[in-house]
């Protein structure tokens, strides 16, 4: 049994748009690994690294809410662009939570595949480190890491959010690409949405609007490339209940046009990751992109929201 299928242990893959010393070097340096590591909305200060086999890393980890928690990695592997295997969650006072193996790899187009396992000390350890995970968003680390690398790659305003789903890559796709399943999951917890006309096919565009009750927003979103059962392209707009473009009601900097990426990947027979990636599209000013980084925490929170509706749409 691979220990990828063992059920004591937690696998994922990430592909970044990065050669494999760009991604090994945000690991290794602390200073650029002080940029990524960790959920969204915590910080780390490194105390002491030294990235060899039988070496550490200590470093502090503050959460959101003034929290502080002293971390101690302990390397156990370490193959320079390639590979390392150290233990995860330790300190000085406390053994390790889990160990983990990660590989580097260059795939097409001179990007990285990154293939992670955590293996916890029980299948009991597994799901407890699953809730924790769930609870702290700590999947965003590895969102955050493909933000970073976005902007030393001169993409310096880009949204990244990542979930893997327990259904088939058309089953997936499929809830993506019908107006009447979009409506079910996509908007913010607590408002319904109503695709008013259109439909969703390259070079057309729907026109839907969103209400809480309270506040209805309405907007377009036109559709660049659909290429089934892996890509979708498409930019999004907000405008007035007769279609023409207007700005959030609630955030009148936020960009006019945004331009959304959707990648759908099999990870097996039944499980399907979709990673999104969201960034002002056309000439956005300086404030309205600022606003746009300033706000990823939201994003995270939204989207966040969208996909467990998804996930409960596709138990059913």
């Amino acid at each position: 049994m691979a220990a990828k299928d063992k059920p004591n242990s937690l696998h994922l893959i990430r592909i970044y748009d990065a050669p494999v010393k760009m991604v090994w070097d945000a690991w290794a340096d602390p200073e650029q690994a002080a940029q990524w590591w960790g959920p969204r909305g915590f910080t780390i200060k490194t105390h002491a690294k030294d990235l060899r086999a039988g070496g550490f890393w200590k470093y502090t980890m503050f959460g959101p809410d003034g929290t502080t928690w002293e971390n101690k990695t302990v390397y156990h592997e370490v193959e320079k662009h390639s590979r390392l295997v150290y233990d995860h969650g330790g300190g000085e006072d406390r053994p390790p939570l889990f160990q983990v193996t990660v590989t580097f790899e260059e795939v097409k187009g001179g990007k990285t595949k990154m293939e992670m396992t955590m293996t916890m000390p029980s299948p009991e350890a597994l799901e407890q480190t699953k809730k924790i995970i769930k609870s702290a968003n700590g999947n965003s680390t590895w969102d955050r890491l493909a933000e970073y690398l976005g902007d030393r790659n001169g993409e310096k305003d880009l949204f990244v959010i990542n979930r893997s789903f327990e259904a088939p890559i058309a089953k997936v796709f499929e809830m993506w690409s019908k107006a009447e399943h979009l409506a079910k999951w996509l908007p913010p917890t607590g408002f319904s949405m109503n695709v008013v006309r259109g439909e969703l096919r390259p070079g057309s565009e729907i026109f839907y609007n969103m209400t809480d009750g309270k506040t209805t927003m309405w907007g377009k979103v036109k559709y660049l490339e659909i290429s089934p059962v892996h890509l979708m392209r498409y930019t999004q707009e907000f405008s007035d209940e007769h279609g023409n473009m207007s700005r959030h009601p609630h955030a009148p900097l936020w960009p006019e046009t945004m331009l959304t990426n959707v990648r759908f990947e099999s990870e097996g027979e039944n499980l399907t990751r979709v990673t999104v990636r969201w960034e002002p599209y056309g000439k956005a000013t300086e404030a309205e992109r600022a606003m746009f980084r300033e706000a990823r925490g939201g994003m995270t929170a939204g989207w966040t929201g969208s996909f467990d509706k998804l996930e409960a749409v596709l138990a059913k």
